[in-house]
């Protein structure tokens, strides 16, 4: 698992629904007190208690209810916006002189957190519901619409209209979030499959085009054919039709991987690692001189395997390119940071503006083989050329990865 699938991903919105949770135990905290600091008693002080217990055990156990937007249901909201309603107009009850004096109803700012509760489920439109029921049950208890009435009901209507707009513009951010990382999940992995049909299918069908038509007769009927499929493959993989089913990926033949213990704050257990010097030693013969440090050179299974094939397509391209008689080098450097692998050949070069034109025609070897690869790991790749001095790529990856291969130790 990559540390991105590793990282639980929060909605923008959970921190508003955490806060509503405790504005709701804050706020019956807050009831509860100024109905027993009162001044004067309530002419029905059983009505204020009996309500205030019901309003204490219905905050307290639907606290879970108000963890999200999955368990906040509208049965619930329903429900709990006609516990505040009741509220306002049992006051006139509990106290007589309430509607004579601006004082604060029974559930006093404990009903706004009701409204919250609308404005973080629906939105806007919510909120604007319920705030304006708040805002009737307000008048009818104070009998007409007095200026602190009036003044507590815009204040709530606003603040819960603002919050509701919040959400909405929140969760259409995170929508389209979640698009882009679709498309780029998906583009990544067309780059994946496109590199692994350039390696392996293209360049068998190109070189039996190069053999069928050096042998003649009927073979070069089969390389025209093949010649074909070719060109029609490139069209399909420059054009994104590729499909994105996943291919799994076979640890690589004769790669020394051992168990080291690593002190990361990610896993805290063992990580296995590959040598990238056997993955390169192969590629070695009376064509390619291979330059190697003394010590192994570790890294991630995943990255190493990527980095090797970017290597392997870099001499791809000077047998083909650069003829049959061109020597290469290889340079494997291991720095602190990063790792860094040279393949430099004796070949003609590359012309200006030639792997413009190839990418044109379709032919990806540089940008998805080589480049692609690099950049799902989180280095670079770059290219110099010097007509008649040959080539020299130099590819780089840092030690800890942000690539899909993994993170690099």
């Amino acid at each position: 698992m990559t540390r991105r699938e590793r990282v639980v991903r929060m909605s923008v919105e959970q921190p508003l629904w955490r806060a509503l949770t405790a504005y709701r135990v804050l706020t019956l905290i807050y009831a509860v007190l100024l109905a027993g600091l009162r001044d004067t008693p309530y002419d029905r002080p059983w009505v204020a208690m009996a309500f205030l217990a019901v309003l204490a055990l219905w905050t307290l156990v639907t606290l879970p209810r108000v963890a999200n937007a999955a368990s906040c249901t509208k049965r619930f909201l329903g429900i709990d916006l006609a516990v505040a309603l009741a509220g306002i107009l049992l006051t006139p009850l509990a106290d007589f002189s309430a509607r004579h004096v601006d004082g604060s109803t029974l559930p006093s700012i404990w009903t706004a957190g009701s409204v919250l509760a609308f404005a973080l489920k629906g939105g806007w439109r919510w909120a604007a519901f319920a705030s304006t029921l708040v805002a009737a049950a307000n008048i009818v208890e104070r009998g007409e619409p007095s200026r602190d009435t009036v003044h507590n009901v815009l204040l709530v209507w606003v603040a819960s209209i603002a919050i509701g707009y919040v959400v909405e513009v929140a969760r259409a951010s995170e929508r389209t979030l979640a698009r882009a990382l679709e498309i780029e999940a998906a583009t990544r992995e067309r780059e994946r499959l496109a590199r692994d049909i350039h390696d392996s299918v293209l360049q068998v069908l190109a070189m039996v085009q190069r053999r069928g038509t050096a042998l003649g007769g009927e073979a070069a009927e089969l390389g025209r054919m093949a010649g074909e499929q070719e060109v029609a493959l490139r069209t399909l993989v420059s054009s994104g039709l590729v499909p994105t089913t996943r291919v799994s990926e076979d640890s690589a033949e004769g790669a020394v991987v051992r168990t080291v213990e690593v002190d990361s704050d990610e896993e805290g257990t063992g990580a296995s690692e590959c040598d990238l010097r056997t993955l390169l030693a192969p590629h070695a013969g009376s064509r390619v001189s291979f330059a190697e440090p003394g010590a192994p050179v570790l890294l991630a299974p995943g990255a190493a395997r990527e980095l090797a094939a970017a290597v392997s397509a870099a001499l791809d391209n000077v047998r083909v390119h650069a003829g049959a008689d061109a020597q290469a080098w290889i340079l494997v450097e291991d720095e602190p940071d990063e790792v860094i692998v040279t393949v430099r050949d004796d070949g003609p070069g590359i012309p200006e503006g030639r792997l413009d034109q190839a990418e044109g025609e379709g032919r990806l070897g540089v940008a998805l083989s080589i480049r692609g690869r690099l950049r799902d790991l989180g280095g670079t790749a770059e290219l110099i050329s010097v007509p008649g001095q040959g080539t020299e790529v130099e590819l780089r990856i840092p030690k800890v990865s942000r690539g899909k291969a993994g993170p690099v130790r």
